[in-house]
């Protein structure tokens, strides 16, 4: 069984109404309506800043929140709708500027909530909106408006922020077939990866990642049951958190388990990741796995400062490397830069990392159907469909349009699965704990006495085939996922032009420590680790 079956995966459409921006730069890519060469993007104000660099902005009379907004839409429109086309971003939000504007009005007014106070955000479309957006999971059976927003779409509403569009991913975050192509929906097709266009963005957070690289947003959110976060955070050059399960909300999203899924910040710092993170995370009423949060939320941005790596053990998973030679020497650098930081490194070895995939597989399997229907009858008449067996059904009569390429093998594994009771879905969860956390990420922590275990997060983006599905690499983000526990994903250098990223993951709730490791790590490569993107048709090109 590969790790694919539970990579959530994202692809964008251009969705939604014409979006604002200046003639001179739209007629320089466009020649009655098709897109002409170069497919380089036109220069941009905003490329590359940060949330800090946005604040200052604002805050200095340089930029509105309403005029950030606005470059914001302009750049989808012109990068990720016409050319190069990444096709990240599903649909605007229609009342972003008037978010916007009411952003700018407080801050006249002398009220600055936070550090995301009137900063534009992406999130993913399987997040619930009480607005005028869709949340659909890239699935045409859900293209419906939610009643109300995910617990936490209104943390990031309360701290300020401007929902400025949803983005795609693989429909129903990749848990629907057996040979699907990270990145594909039906209601979005395929995203691309704006580094190389023929290249895949990975993980069902794709177009997330895929937005943040190519500057639609400063920031994004991102949802991972298993890679989901870190695998296109990592293919996309980013900095992705997946957070401890418990530390961020999951009511009003759509689901695939309660024991692995989780929200989690996607940024091109680390800075920017913790900020983001810093307004997600909070126990929820709703949600009984966030009590265990409540006195888990430290500062996190005082663990950006000074110098993170100096004295810190950091276990090596060496039988994590060795999948590809371009990844080992670019992650050797990186080794280096951490030794060179101050860090101690301790080759480990994980003896159980291959012991559990199929334990995972049937816990996904069983959770999947069970908290999918508890998910749609929460979700009431905005969701047509209440049973999983609906859903297959529908798919059926829909084949062309929702499996022109690839089935629905996942979906029909699952509805054969009993109740929560039954003793093999028992025994699947007790061994995915003991293999994991017991005899996993907590033996070695313990026996080496780590701060955090290093390993490569995955290999250069594959080219996509919508025909034959993924072809992944190595990666690393099984064990974390598995257990619950935090992981972060740093860009690392570039194979061939191609991100690759660096993994820290650690204990339960150890994700100030992990963020200060990150952040050093980010420091010590003073630049090196991340490249912006260059659009190119393909490697080589």
């Amino acid at each position: 069984m590969r790790r694919r079956h539970f990579l959530s995966l994202t692809a964008s459409a251009a969705a939604g109404a014409t979006l604002p921006g200046p003639d001179a730069a739209s007629r320089a890519i466009t020649r009655s309506g098709n897109v002409t060469e170069p497919r380089v993007p036109p220069p941009f104000e905003l490329d590359e800043v940060t949330v800090a660099d946005l604040q200052a902005g604002m805050a200095s009379g340089r930029w509105t929140s309403a005029a950030l907004a606005e470059m914001y839409l302009w750049r989808i429109e012109q990068v990720d709708r016409r050319g190069p086309n990444v096709n990240a971003v599903l649909e605007a939000n229609p009342d972003a500027l008037a978010i916007a504007a009411e952003r700018d009005a407080e801050r006249r007014a002398g009220r600055v909530r936070g550090p995301l106070h009137g900063v534009p955000v992406l999130i993913k479309d399987n997040i619930d909106t009480g607005d005028r957006m869709l949340t659909s999971a890239g699935s045409l059976a859900l293209m419906t408006s939610t009643p109300r927003d995910a617990f936490i779409v209104r943390r990031l509403r309360d701290a300020g922020a401007v929902l400025l569009g949803k983005t795609n991913l693989s429909e129903w975050a990749n848990f629907r077939s057996t040979r699907s192509s990270s990145g594909w929906s039906a209601r979005g097709g395929q995203t691309k990866n704006p580094y190389a266009l023929d290249r895949n963005p990975c993980g069902s957070s794709s177009g997330t990642g895929a937005a943040i690289a190519a500057n639609f947003a400063a920031v994004g959110i991102g949802t991972e049951t298993d890679g989901s976060i870190v695998c296109p955070a990592h293919a996309n050059g980013l900095v992705g958190i997946k957070p401890t399960i418990g530390l961020v909300s999951r009511t009003g999203i759509v689901p695939i388990s309660h024991s692995q899924d989780t929200a989690g910040p996607m940024a091109r710092t680390v800075a920017d990741a913790v900020v983001m993170l810093a307004a997600l995370a909070g126990p929820d009423p709703d949600d009984p796995a966030t009590t265990g949060a409540r006195g888990r939320i430290p500062d996190w941005t005082a663990a950006l400062a000074g110098a993170a790596l100096r004295g810190r053990r950091l276990g090596v998973a060496r039988q994590m490397f060795g999948f590809n030679p371009h990844v080992d020497r670019t992650l050797e650098r990186g080794l280096a830069a951490l030794r060179d930081g101050g860090a101690e490194l301790i080759d480990i070895e994980l003896p159980t990392r291959s012991q559990f995939g199929d334990s995972e597989y049937e816990v996904l399997l069983y959770e999947f159907k069970a908290d999918l229907e508890r998910y749609l009858a929460a979700r009431g008449a905005a969701a047509p469909y209440k049973t999983l067996a609906q859903l297959i059904e529908f798919n059926e009569r829909t084949r062309d349009r929702e499996m022109p390429y690839f089935g629905q093998e996942i979906f029909e594994m699952s509805v054969k699965k009993g109740p929560l009771t039954d003793k093999a879905y028992t025994d699947a969860v007790a061994k995915n704990a003991r293999l994991t956390r017991t005899d996993g990420i907590d033996a070695a922590v313990r026996a080496h006495r780590l701060d955090a275990i290093v390993a490569p997060t995955g290999g250069p983006a594959w080219p996509t085939d919508l025909i034959n599905g993924d072809h992944f690499g190595g990666g690393s983000s099984a064990m974390a996922a598995v257990a619950g526990y935090p992981n972060i994903t740093v860009p690392a250098g570039q194979v061939f032009g191609l991100p690759i990223g660096l993994s820290f993951f650690g204990a339960a709730f150890s994700e100030e420590r992990l963020i200060g490791i990150a952040a050093g790590f980010e420091r010590v490569l003073d630049g090196e680790g991340r490249a912006a993107p260059t659009f190119r048709e393909s490697v080589g090109l």
